[in-house]
């Protein structure tokens, strides 16, 4: 007997209760979406109201006083003889020849403690230093802190660096630091001729001067290259002198005016 198919509106019929059943499934996770939603704390709003309300409850009181009602006792009247009047403080005129007197023997006095510093050095002549009553000159050699052209300082820099800061904190003369190399090029990518490396070695002392607690305000940085020789470039030995860095202190404390 042949089988009767089905009408295909049954079929359709027989699987909508799919459509329903997803309709409220979607429903449900909605209901939970915004059910956690209306749970859930925002911490960040929280905290800033919290800090708001303990602000606002631990600031101090902002009113003014209140004024009295009634008789408030006379203050006594003070007559013209009793008054009393403060004395002129004057200061002193200032005598500008009495100042730079004194600034130069301050000067001198940190030239004394670079010689004390420095003393086994300067004796074997590998530190050099050149004093007036306008300024004093320190003379390094840039082996003493320097590895052949480069411009971060080596280990034995920092002591050098330490101690002539010590000499140079709690004062406020100028300090011009002064970078010198021979006529040897150098061409690299970092330092693409000698003025490159002369101002960034300058730039490290100063750098370095600013880490041991001396103003910045009192320091500058200059490179000269190869162009301001002490001795010949044709000797190794000239070479030697040429490649230095110079500690121009002076006896002012202006910056702009440093000058040899």
């Amino acid at each position: 007997m042949r089988r009767r198919r089905q009408p295909q509106d049954d079929l359709h019929n027989k699987e909508r209760w799919l459509i329903s059943y997803a309709d409220f499934i979607t429903l449900l996770f909605a209901f939970f979406v915004v059910m956690y939603s209306v749970s859930s704390v925002n911490e960040g709003k929280y905290k800033v109201l919290s800090e708001t309300l303990t602000g606002v409850f631990n600031a101090p009181q902002r009113s003014f006083q209140p004024i009295e009602v009634g008789d408030q006792p006379r203050r006594p009247a003070v007559s013209v003889s009793e008054d009393v009047i403060p004395p002129v403080v004057t200061e002193a005129p200032r005598n500008p020849e009495q100042d730079a007197r004194q600034r130069t023997e301050d000067l001198r006095d940190m030239a004394n403690q670079l010689e004390i510093e420095f003393g086994d050095l300067i004796n074997r002549g590998v530190v050099t230093l050149e004093t007036n009553d306008r300024w004093l000159a320190l003379n390094l050699p840039d082996s003493l802190l320097f590895g052949s052209g480069d411009a971060e300082p080596h280990y034995d820099a920092f002591g050098v660096i330490e101690k002539i800061s010590g000499v140079l904190r709690n004062r406020d003369n100028a300090v011009k630091v002064e970078g010198f190399t021979d006529n040897q090029p150098i061409r690299t990518p970092r330092f693409p001729s000698n003025w490159e490396l002369s101002a960034a070695r300058a730039a490290a002392v100063v750098r370095m001067l600013d880490m041991e607690g001396i103003e910045p305000e009192r320091l500058a940085a200059v490179g000269y290259g190869q162009h301001q020789p002490v001795a010949r470039n044709d000797t190794e030995e000239g070479r030697r002198r040429n490649r230095r860095v110079v500690l121009l202190i002076s006896r002012d404390a202006s910056i702009r005016g440093v000058m040899r």
